[in-house]
């Protein structure tokens, strides 16, 4: 075991399943050894965050609703009074209706955009306000997750791209804000994953098709692949990196179109 991230505490927000890309970068976070703190948002999700935290054997599991500023300011101010410092935040949280998924962007509604900004981008700086504090005196690493939507247009992905390129942006301006406190800010834009939410996409699995015949590598993205980026950017290897989109895609943004055979 290499233990990249020995003696590091690692706050991952977003587990909602083991299919989901922060279980899956817990369990990376985990195997490096760090110590690992998850949340949930709402009773629904309260046991199911539980049990799979019992299952890799994080150190703990908080509330935390990331569209409430009283319950950002009660996870940090809980941290903060249990002597917690952090030295890497891990943000896995996006969320669209369904409806401005499935029909053309031109016709998202204003309360579904704006619902779309508030949980996908707007949250990123609300959690880098709240955990900075928290942070180690010699600094610390904030990570979020991404896709290729936010600079091409993928059909179906609609109002959720747009949301992406304002998360992607908010990358830049926090890393900018905060690097003189030596935090680091970046995001992971990871191909399309099989995960539970990726369902709500319509046709999602023409994407997954399209992956195995158009990336570079001839097939889709492994979560092991996004978890293991996420852990070089919480770790010391990833000290001077930041304000960027890393892709692990195969090579899926390389490409323009391919001609049929």
């Amino acid at each position: 075991m290499s233990q990249l991230l020995e003696g590091k505490t690692a706050l991952i927000l977003g587990v909602a399943n083991r299919w989901s890309l922060a279980y899956a970068i817990a369990r990376a976070f985990i195997r490096e050894n760090a110590h690992v703190i998850l949340t949930y948002q709402g009773d629904r999700q309260k046991q199911t965050v539980e049990e799979l935290a019992a299952e890799i054997k994080a150190a703990q599991v908080l509330p935390c609703d990331v569209t409430q500023d009283a319950q950002l300011d009660a996870l940090a101010n809980g941290l903060k009074h249990q002597g917690t410092v952090l030295n890497a935040v891990v943000h896995c949280i996006a969320f669209a209706n369904r409806e401005d998924l499935s029909r053309p962007f031109v016709e998202t509604s204003r309360a579904g955009f704006a619902l779309a900004q508030d949980v996908s981008a707007y949250s990123l700086v609300a959690v880098a306000r709240a955990s900075a504090p928290l942070m180690a005196p010699e600094g610390g690493s904030i990570t979020t997750l991404t896709y290729l939507g936010s600079t091409r247009v993928v059909e179906n992905y609609n109002v959720m791209g747009v949301a992406k390129a304002a998360l992607e942006s908010s990358v830049r301006y926090l890393a900018a804000d905060l690097g003189p406190s030596n935090i680091r800010v970046n995001a992971i834009s990871a191909g399309a994953v099989k995960t539970t939410s990726a369902r709500g996409i319509r046709d999602f699995s023409k994407m997954l098709e399209g992956g195995t015949k158009m990336a570079p590598l001839r097939r889709n993205t492994d979560p092991a692949e996004v978890a293991d980026t996420a852990v070089f950017l919480a770790s010391d290897l990833g000290r001077g990196v930041t304000g960027n989109i890393i892709y692990v895609d195969a090579g899926m943004q390389i490409m323009g179109f391919a001609l049929s055979e």
